[in-house]
C-alpha cells in the first residue's frame, strides 16, 4: 500500500496531444470547406501609354596608349575614327542634340595613365554631357 501513496504523488510527464489533435482536424475541415468558396482578388495592372523603345547604342569615346583620342558609333558598327577634343566635344553635342539619352562610354586603354581619364571625363562633364560611364572588359 505504500507503493501506492508514493506514485500518486509523483509529477505527470506525459502530454495529452488528444485534444490538440482535435481541434486541428476541426480546422482542416473548416478550410476544407471554405476555401473553394473564396473569390480570389482581381489585380488592376498597370497600362503603358506608348511601347518601349529599345535602348539607344552609346558613343565610344577611346583613349589610346599615347593618350590620342578616337571616337566610335556603336549604333552604326562603325569605324573609330580619330579626334581632337575639339572636335570630340562637337561630335557628342551634335549626337545629343538629336537624341537626349545619348549615351557616352569612355575606353581606355590599361596602359593609359588614370589621369587622362579623368580629365577626359572632366571636359565631358563642363560641357554638360549627360550619361557618361565607362567601358571595362569582363575577366571571363
Amino acid at each position: 500500500m505504500s507503493n501506492l501513496r508514493r506514485s500518486a504523488h509523483l509529477p505527470m510527464s506525459q502530454i495529452n496531444v488528444v485534444p490538440y489533435i482535435d481541434v486541428m482536424l476541426v480546422l482542416l475541415v473548416i478550410f476544407m470547406i471554405t476555401a473553394p468558396l473564396m473569390n480570389p482578388g482581381q489585380i488592376d495592372l498597370p497600362s503603358v501609354g506608348k511601347s518601349l523603345a529599345p535602348p539607344v547604342a552609346p558613343l565610344e569615346v577611346i583613349i589610346k596608349k599615347n593618350a590620342s583620342l578616337a571616337l566610335r558609333d556603336l549604333s552604326k558598327d562603325s569605324k573609330e575614327q580619330d579626334v581632337s577634343r575639339e572636335k570630340l566635344i562637337a561630335l557628342i553635342k551634335q549626337k545629343q542634340a538629336l537624341n537626349k539619352d545619348q549615351p557616352v562610354v569612355i575606353s581606355a586603354d590599361k596602359n593609359v595613365r588614370y589621369e587622362e581619364v579623368i580629365n577626359i571625363m572632366d571636359v565631358l562633364q563642363r560641357q554638360q554631357i549627360r550619361k557618361v560611364g565607362l567601358l571595362v572588359e569582363s575577366k571571363e
